[in-house]
């Protein structure tokens, strides 16, 4: 199998778990297109590395976080476009929409780490220490950071029926 096999294989089965990451990391669906672009390009340019890891599509996740968060250490923040998408309510009167858009906003004003550690561990659903090699990071740094996220997270009100538990006013 050809290098461009491989590589193509792996972004093939792949690419929606990773622009799902880019889209929770980013908050909004053309800057997950773009991180997830600027990611590929950056696989590619170092193929014969992520090839020769154990774990290639770990290496691209962290070539995914590594990405965001040099980006978002020097990106304006005055501005977070998302789109609202008319979905059936709920009995409560919430859309998925609603909790979607809570969760991006909710993740949108955590640190840049501690959002990348709740999208790994969490919604990538990767353990600990998957989550802490595509890091570059100790498991307890990712035990650390998540305690903090979530310790802010449970305090949204916007969280509050997606997390079950009452928020403090």
């Amino acid at each position: 199998m050809s290098e461009s096999d491989a590589f193509v294989r792996l972004v093939t089965a792949h690419e929606r778990e990773l622009l799902r990451a880019a889209w929770l990391l980013t908050g909004n669906w053309a800057s997950a297109e773009d991180l997830l672009q600027t990611t590929l390009t950056k696989t590619w340019q170092n193929w014969g590395k992520v090839s020769a890891a154990d774990e290639p599509l770990a290496y691209v996740r962290r070539i995914l976080v590594n990405t965001h968060l040099k980006l978002a250490a020097r990106r304006w923040k005055a501005e977070l476009p998302f789109a609202v998408l008319p979905d059936q309510p709920a009995r409560d009167g919430t859309t998925d929409s609603d909790l979607r858009a809570g969760l991006v906003k909710a993740l949108a004003g955590l640190p840049p780490r501690q959002r990348a550690v709740v999208v790994l561990r969490y919604l990538c659903d990767l353990t600990e220490a998957q989550t802490a090699a595509a890091l570059g990071c100790s498991i307890g740094t990712v035990k650390a950071q998540a305690s903090r996220a979530m310790a802010i997270l449970r305090t949204n009100p916007a969280l509050a029926g997606l997390l079950d538990v009452e928020v403090s006013s």
